[in-house]
């Protein structure tokens, strides 16, 4: 930016600033609830905006935090959503929507539901899309510029794992399954899924093949037998590859009860490999995380140094 462009930019901020705070006199809105706390590149950040925000952080983090530790990251916000439309990155209201109903129905609840808990501790919902919109946009943008830097190179992992006194080779397995299911109708008695667990438990003695499964299985009435799939150990949780690693392969898993009925899984074909196993998933994922952070915080400080930030009332 050269010099003389500075009073101009300077004329852009102060009139930004002044028909920002003309909007929010005219809204109706209570006057010490919208005095403007700080200026982003022309973009307004007010005192309720960070009333929300402790209020959202408390309720999340378990404490209150400070004034400033707010409105940093109120900031840091609004530079990450300008920075990332720049490059194209801007999820639609649909979008965050979507993934708002999915940190409500991680936490067992609907959209509605979350939405009534945080008006409860007053607290608007945007508060909380406002996060998640950067958040979301900021990942996308990080990963999307910098993916090269970011890779974890196979003899780094080795490496690592070794450094901890982990074992790299063949630990785990590739399994190729076939998920297998007797259905059972909703509402269904209970004397249904005990009928339709003798018919596994009878299957299970018979099929030693994934062939005489997929013939067993396509024959029989309110059954199904999926395609093929084929995870590594690192892929699944252990309480499923100590099962997969005692069923015989061409053999059937024990019959477990689901929703939709009594499933099972063919295993196909179990071998030993050195690509990817629990340790070494465990260690590129600490390692890609900790390149991540580093990249995100320089990528960062390098917006904010870029950026106009202006306090109208003084910090």
């Amino acid at each position: 930016m050269t010099t003389a462009s500075l009073p101009t930019r300077r004329y852009l901020l102060v009139l930004s600033f002044l028909l920002a705070l003309f909007l929010l006199l005219g809204s109706g809105a209570r006057l010490h609830a919208q005095t403007i706390a700080v200026m982003v590149n022309g973009e307004p950040i007010t005192n309720y905006d960070i009333e929300q925000r402790a209020k959202l952080n408390a309720l999340t983090g378990g404490k209150t935090p400070d004034r400033k530790t707010v409105l940093d990251e109120l900031i840091d916000e609004k530079l990450k959503i300008k920075e990332a439309k720049k490059f194209g990155v801007d999820p639609s209201a649909g979008d965050i929507d979507q993934s708002f109903g999915g940190m409500a129905q991680r936490m067992r609840l609907s959209g509605d539901q979350l939405t009534k808990v945080l008006e409860g501790k007053g607290i608007r919902p945007d508060t909380l899309k406002q996060r998640i919109r950067a958040d979301m946009v900021w990942t996308s943008l990080v990963r999307g510029r910098f993916k090269e830097s970011l890779q974890v190179g196979e003899k780094d992992v080795a490496n690592a794992v070794k450094e901890t006194g982990g074992a790299v080779e063949a630990e785990a397995f590739e399994y190729r399954m076939q998920p297998v299911v007797l259905i059972v109708p909703r509402g269904a008695p209970q004397s249904e899924f005990e009928g339709r667990r003798k018919e596994a438990d009878s299957l299970r003695e018979r099929v030693t093949s994934c062939e005489e499964a997929n013939t067993s299985f396509k024959s029989m009435r309110n059954a199904a037998i999926r395609e093929i799939v084929v995870k590594t150990s690192a892929d699944l949780p252990q309480s499923l590859r100590d099962i997969l690693d005692k069923t015989p392969v061409g053999h059937l898993t024990p019959p477990e009860v689901t929703k939709q009925g009594i499933e099972m899984v063919a295993l196909c074909g179990r071998k030993a490999t050195t690509v990817d196993t629990p340790k070494k998933r465990e260690m590129r994922d600490k390692m890609y995380v900790q390149k991540y952070e580093a990249k995100s915080k320089a990528y960062l400080q390098e917006v904010r140094k870029a950026a106009m930030i202006e306090y109208p009332g003084g910090r």
